[in-house]
């Protein structure tokens, strides 16, 4: 190890289990004191788990390094406020937030309760935004006071949010909703010494394994686990680090041993008639431009 983040403090959430403990695991090996945060509920959201956050921090500090649980509610405001609270006053300060924590329900639309609509919405925009929100009035501070940080944020979209996800409306929404919100806080908060990136991953979790399980079948003994969460932690760690000065504001696609930089909606094909369309007008410039257009990718799940 490079110990790329040594004296830097790191809070993961989600971080019981799949990516969320992987990307903790693989910050403290790099010399980060981390806050493992994780409610310990399960794949739908619903009960409690036995003490996750407990067991990665345990384990974190049983190989040397430095850790401490949250088991709060991050998609509140009082639990996002304490899980800032407890990087300060556990380690003086916070330096990386990785936005990671989430559950899915599944629906076709017509099936999708509104309360299935609301939970996922919860748990992955709101819990987002809320320690995204806490953590940079932090560090506005700091930068007014005249201790600029090298402030790091991880956020987790997906890629049913850059392509949608036939069945998952509102976790494709949901994660949608992350790229814009990784967009705007970057362009906001980069006067505070503040950098924001997004990844989309690909990898083998508790959601991944139900949801797509032949493409994340683990191989045969001695071969490439390509779906192996701890192949997304090392980007995770570069963009939580000091080292990535001046990547903000960025998208990327990450899974085995692949990076992709993603870009996102670009103009394409335009004609301007200079005056008011008709809706007939509308539809046969609509038709034409389309031939000149790029195919959009296929939908995840409609392959």
């Amino acid at each position: 190890m490079t110990g790329i983040c040594e004296g830097r403090v790191t809070i993961v959430t989600g971080a019981g289990r799949g990516l969320g403990r992987a990307h903790a695991l693989a910050f403290a090996a790099e010399g980060a004191r981390v806050v493992v945060n994780d409610l310990g509920v399960g794949l739908d959201g619903a009960g409690g788990g036995e003490g996750p956050a407990d067991q990665v921090a345990a384990e974190i500090r049983a190989a040397g390094g430095e850790a401490v649980a949250h088991g709060g509610d991050i998609a509140t405001t009082q639990g996002a406020a304490s899980l800032i609270a407890t990087a300060l006053d556990t380690y003086g300060r916070l330096d990386t937030l990785v936005n990671n924590a989430g559950f899915l329900r599944d629906r076709m639309l017509v099936n999708l309760a509104e309360d299935e609509w609301d939970a996922v919405v919860r748990v992955h925009l709101k819990g987002h935004f809320l320690p995204l929100k806490h953590a940079a009035a932090h560090w506005r501070a700091e930068a007014k006071a005249g201790r600029m940080p090298q402030a790091r944020v991880v956020n987790t979209t997906s890629g049913a949010g850059l392509l949608g996800s036939v069945g998952q409306g509102n976790y494709s929404a949901a994660k949608a909703g992350i790229l814009g919100l990784t967009l705007v806080s970057a362009a906001e908060l980069s006067r505070y010494g503040i950098q924001v990136n997004a990844i989309a991953p690909a990898a083998r979790t508790r959601m991944t394994e139900r949801t797509f399980a032949d493409t994340m079948a683990a191989p045969e003994a001695g071969g490439f686990d390509a779906m192996a969460p701890e192949n997304v932690s090392p980007l995770v760690v570069w963009l939580g680090s000091a080292a990535s000065e001046g990547v903000t504001g960025r998208v990327f696609e990450t899974e085995a041993g692949r990076i992709t930089v993603m870009e996102g909606w670009r103009p394409g094909p335009t004609r301007d008639k200079g005056a008011r369309w008709t809706p007939a007008e509308a539809g046969a410039t609509v038709r034409q431009l389309l031939t000149g257009a790029e195919t959009p990718q296929p939908v995840y799940g409609a392959r």
